[in-house]
């Protein structure tokens, strides 16, 4: 029997050389919501902040909180949350896709066949990749971005000159 499809979750800190690797039956608002509590409360519990940059998926949002929790515990996890978004077609920018696309070639380029199996493999690469450290020294500055974006820096010019 075939196993269904699943959702993997990346968390990287990319100067910590730190990243957090989960297997979800659905991507709901939910799932997003529990993800990110996970976050909060077990990964960085002493951080007033933690700065998120990731792409606009309908269920990246902090309306995603409020589907999932009671209102006082969304608005507990709220505040902590910095929220950056990539802009569309831009998944070069979001570390966590690069992430993915290295675990996809060390670690799930092979059928895999039931979940347990799965959580067991990418667990043994998470680990592996965190003991390793493997930091992603971002290089991207704001010269750059005006080079490889300029396409969209025209769109923005022409929303700021219209406000």
């Amino acid at each position: 029997m075939m196993m269904k499809e699943q959702r993997i979750f990346v968390f990287v800190e990319p100067l910590g050389g730190v990243r957090h690797v989960s297997v979800r039956e659905r991507r709901t608002a939910v799932d997003w919501a529990e993800e990110i509590r996970y976050l909060v409360d077990v990964s960085y519990p002493d951080r007033d902040k933690i700065i998120l940059v990731m792409d606009n998926l309908n269920t990246h949002a902090l309306s995603s909180l409020y589907k999932a929790f009671p209102a006082p515990e969304a608005r507990r996890i709220a505040p902590k949350l910095e929220i950056h978004y990539t802009p569309k077609h831009g998944s070069w920018l979001d570390i966590a896709e690069i992430e993915l696309n290295v675990m996809t070639r060390q670690c799930l380029s092979r059928r895999i066949a039931d979940i347990v199996l799965l959580r067991q493999e990418l667990a043994a690469w998470e680990s592996d990749r965190n003991e390793h450290t493997a930091c992603i020294q971002w290089q991207f500055t704001t010269d750059n971005a005006r080079t490889k974006l300029v396409s969209l820096y025209s769109k923005f010019d022409v929303v700021i000159r219209n406000n």
